[in-house]
């Protein structure tokens, strides 16, 4: 059974995972904290803080595996997409830790790696191919069609912002604070979804809009603050449960009609905006509409982690799918 020590440094967490096949005997993160005086992450310091973090952390995964670095088979890495100085930083670490082990490389991309953490080994059932998965977060939004592990079609993606994005907005113009999407979803379950209306573009196919989402949101906003100064104060859970409701029902939908025109019987959601509670409901509801099955990820592996980056690098190396030493991370 291959070992894999898998890096995943994307955006503002450092994290190292050990896999013993596919069971994760651990998966540590250290989060940024700097950000948060921002409302968003300043990339300059979230490379330097990958920098300081990417020691700790691979040796608090390995003596939490309980596994020495000469056991190890392989090194996963996200290659990206993500913010070039973070990357570089996983990047150049694992290729000098392989290359002083003499161990293989093996390149993720980010995306892929959220969708297959569902392969993860948790003694649960796993996702049967040929499925949808729709992979969302703040910086990308997909309707997916697994073939296999790699044969994955992009049916659909946003033409403009990424879901998550649209909702830490919508977090940052009330000023509730950074990071946005666990504030919201924790205050729409006090406010009615119901009480406010925003607009949702017709998008053709089972592509995505966000920009008109935002704008609506602002204007409305906007007006109403002329009219009543401490307005959003006096319906902050309305507001957020209205904002979520609009922007959740516009995914599920599309990825209702993408699943019931591929004759797929299994849906799965992946990325950070899987943790959101509205979101994994309503999955669950269509899918118990239509008897299909649905697949949500566990609240440690829907945000950035190297566990969802070892299970991918583990079926690439099983495949022989290594890396060179030459290959640069890549931001897109």
């Amino acid at each position: 059974m291959p070992v894999i020590l898998a890096i995943e440094s994307s955006c503002d967490d450092t994290s190292a995972a050990v896999l013993r096949d596919r069971r994760v005997l651990s998966n540590v993160i250290a989060s940024q904290k700097v950000h948060e005086q921002f409302g968003g992450v300043v990339p300059e310091l979230a490379s330097r803080a990958h920098q300081q973090n990417i020691i700790p952390v691979v040796d608090a995964a390995l003596r939490e595996a309980g596994v020495a670095k000469e056991e190890i088979d392989a090194v996963g890495f996200t290659r990206g997409p993500g913010l070039l100085g973070s990357l570089l930083v996983g990047v150049s670490f694992a290729k000098s830790f392989a290359t002083a082990l003499g161990r293989p490389l093996v390149e993720v991309n980010h995306l892929q790696a959220h969708v297959l953490s569902h392969f993860i080994d948790r003694g649960e059932a796993v996702p049967q191919f040929p499925f949808i998965c729709l992979l969302v977060s703040g910086g990308h939004t997909q309707i997916l069609l697994l073939r296999d592990y790699f044969d994955i079609e992009c049916l659909g993606t946003t033409i403009d912002d990424a879901a998550g994005e649209a909702i830490d907005k919508a977090a940052k113009i009330m000023d509730l604070g950074y990071p946005g999407g666990p504030i919201i979803d924790r205050l729409a379950r006090e406010g009615n979804p119901q009480a406010f209306h925003f607009a949702t573009p017709h998008i053709a196919g089972y592509d995505y809009s966000f920009s008109g989402v935002k704008t609506s949101f602002l204007y409305f906003l906007r007006d109403r603050l002329k009219e009543q100064p401490d307005f959003i104060e006096q319906h902050r859970a309305d507001l957020c449960a209205s904002i979520q409701q609009t922007i959740i029902s516009f995914l599920i939908k599309k990825v209702e009609r993408a699943a019931t025109d591929k004759g797929v019987r299994q849906v799965a959601i992946a990325g950070g905006v899987s943790a959101n509670s509205l979101l994994r409901t309503e999955l669950q509801r269509i899918c118990q509409k239509h008897g299909w099955q649905a697949f949500v990820p566990p609240m440690q592996y829907c945000t950035d982690n190297a566990a969802m980056v070892g299970i991918a690098s583990l079926f690439k190396y099983q495949h022989g799918e290594l890396a060179d030493l030459a290959l640069p991370p890549y931001t897109r």
